[in-house]
């Protein structure tokens, strides 16, 4: 009993160790993110035709937080994806550790390319159907906050939803999940990204249904993907078994 307990206390020390490396590496690209804040909020804004408009001086403070932000955030998740797999890796076989390591850039990867889904073909589309609404109704005026803010609902949930299919993709590989699973909760993960899609987009249905499909469709990407890895995984097993016998 005593020898578990040691063991349990060894493996959350470790995790601490690990949580607390993540922590420092967000903190020291936040801190490199504002280097790079004014380049970057220049460019956002290069289609405006107006200057944003802010409503006290904390607005620009919170505003350039916001970019460095996900600046630090894209840069930490290799290094978080890293600390997951070191922490797990005394349990996986020597393949397992080589397999898993090389999920590490796509998870970058991903979230840089669900960002740019994001921002270049669902935050213009947004956009720009809502402004058609006040056309020749309504004086349009962006303030700073509400315009970043709405382009990071819209953005910010891609990057990090797009990394559902190396996710699945991993935890398949572990033994965690298994195509099997997720074919059976295919219906309560439909309903759950659909209460996601509707709670980060604007209440609207073209927003809705822009968010809904490609959440839908990543969901079954995730699991052609686990199938085919959960595939491979049972062939090892059995040949394994076969050397053994």
């Amino acid at each position: 009993m005593e020898d578990k307990n040691i063991q349990l206390i060894g493996h959350l020390e470790e995790l601490r160790n690990r949580i607390i490396i993540t922590l420092l590496a967000f903190i020291s690209f936040l801190i490199a993110g504002f280097v790079f804040v004014n380049p970057i909020y220049n460019w956002l804004i290069r289609d405006l035709d107006t200057k944003l408009a802010v409503l006290g001086p904390s607005d620009i403070l919170w505003i350039y937080l916001m970019i460095a932000s996900i600046i630090s955030l894209s840069a930490t998740i290799p290094v978080a994806a890293f600390q997951v797999w070191r922490f797990v890796s005394p349990a996986l076989s020597i393949e397992e550790k080589k397999v898993t390591l090389r999920f590490i850039p796509a998870l970058f990867f991903l979230f840089i390319f669900g960002l740019a889904f994001g921002y270049f073909l669902l935050f213009p589309i947004v956009l720009g159907f809502l402004t058609s609404l006040s056309a020749g109704q309504f004086e349009m005026m962006f303030t700073a906050d509400k315009y970043f803010r709405f382009m990071l609902n819209l953005t910010l949930p891609f990057g990090l939803l797009f990394e559902m299919p190396m996710v699945v993709l991993f935890l398949t590989r572990i033994g965690i999940l298994n195509p099997i699973r997720l074919k059976k909760a295919r219906k309560m993960s439909y309903f759950v990204l659909i209460i996601v899609a509707v709670l980060i987009t604007p209440p609207d249905f073209l927003s809705d249904l822009l968010v809904i499909l490609p959440l839908l469709v990543l969901y079954e990407i995730s699991i052609s993907l686990s199938n085919i890895v959960y595939k491979k995984r049972l062939k090892q097993e059995e040949s394994i078994k076969r050397t053994v016998a």
